[in-house]
């Protein structure tokens, strides 16, 4: 039986590549998604949203806008990694997309949701955590229906922000403290493990060789994309963060886990927004998380340049 997920996101490059995994895989039934805001404003993360969808043909999968700023303390973007748009690059932006917003807020969707669904289901949030942070705290009752949370997110080192703390979870350390406290299985995929799987030129000519529309937005989507990781971190070819959640679902083998105990931290004068995961058990807290840490990278491409091939054949 394939996996009821919803995905809660900030499109972002490398969102839009989970949305087409998520929607192209059997192992997913893909039931919603809710976007935030993170790699962009929220009008610029959704409409990012309906335009991948539109242009991959995903049709019937409903998208409504959630939270346009933290729980606490200003907004923050990654204009200098995704662009003016969230999705620079290959001329996705252009035009008014087919696939319209949902009228629901992201709250109600998600609510009305995991109430209709007959079995419990699968939040992959790959943006900042406050709807789903908002969520948990609205409608406790529902935790019940949420099978367990695969979130992209955090380290298990340095961050990529600050120092000491990954995008996602400076974003809004107070709402990941509520979901990593909130006594659901939670599996973290942080950036020690999501920087294994890099677009390398090998990767982009597999999808060039594909010859289809979508295939050649991906690659522009990619090249953009690792314009703005050399220019910023000096990476010879940018890490895929977040698909790493939706490949990890389909073959739970393909990534390496470990039980660790993770705590936010929310009043370092350095260190806020730093997952602290205790590896070794040295501070004694229960080892409640799944923490990634290798991952087969020739599977997970594998993944992906499927997933491009069957929603561009259709």
């Amino acid at each position: 039986m394939p996996i009821p997920v919803i995905l809660d996101c900030d499109p972002g490059h490398d969102d839009a590549f989970n949305i087409l995994l998520a929607a192209a895989h059997p192992a997913v039934e893909l039931l919603a998604i809710t976007t935030v805001a993170g790699n962009q404003t929220l009008e610029k993360t959704t409409l990012n949203a309906r335009r991948v969808c539109s242009v991959a043909g995903i049709r019937g999968v409903p998208i409504a806008a959630g939270r346009d700023r933290p729980l606490h303390g200003p907004r923050r973007i990654a204009e200098n990694i995704h662009g003016p748009s969230g999705l620079d690059g290959p001329g996705i932006g252009v035009g008014e997309p087919e696939v319209r917003q949902d009228p629901r807020d992201a709250l109600t969707l998600v609510r009305e949701t995991l109430l209709a669904h007959p079995e419990p289901v699968t939040l992959v949030p790959t943006g900042p955590l406050t709807n789903i942070a908002v969520l948990l705290l609205a409608h406790p009752e529902l935790v019940p229906r949420i099978e367990r949370i695969v979130l992209m997110g955090g380290s298990t080192g340095r961050g990529n922000t600050t120092p000491a703390a990954e995008f996602n979870i400076l974003c809004d350390p107070e709402a990941a403290d509520i979901v990593f406290r909130s006594g659901l299985p939670v599996t973290m995929l942080g950036l020690n493990a999501t920087h294994q799987v890099r677009a390398t030129p090998e990767v982009v000519a597999r999808i060039a060789a594909l010859g289809t529309p979508l295939s050649g937005l991906c690659v522009g989507l990619l090249t953009y994309f690792a314009s703005t990781y050399r220019k910023v971190y000096g990476f010879d070819a940018p890490p895929l963060h977040d698909p790493l959640t939706v490949a990890h679902l389909i073959d739970p083998s393909l990534v390496g886990l470990v039980r660790a105990s993770v705590t936010v931290e929310l009043t370092g004068t350095h260190t806020r927004g730093a997952t602290v995961v205790d590896l070794h058990g040295v501070t004694g807290t229960p080892a409640d998380t799944e923490v990634g840490m290798e991952v087969d990278t020739d599977r997970f491409w594998d993944l992906i340049v499927e997933a491009v091939r069957v929603l561009g054949s259709r």
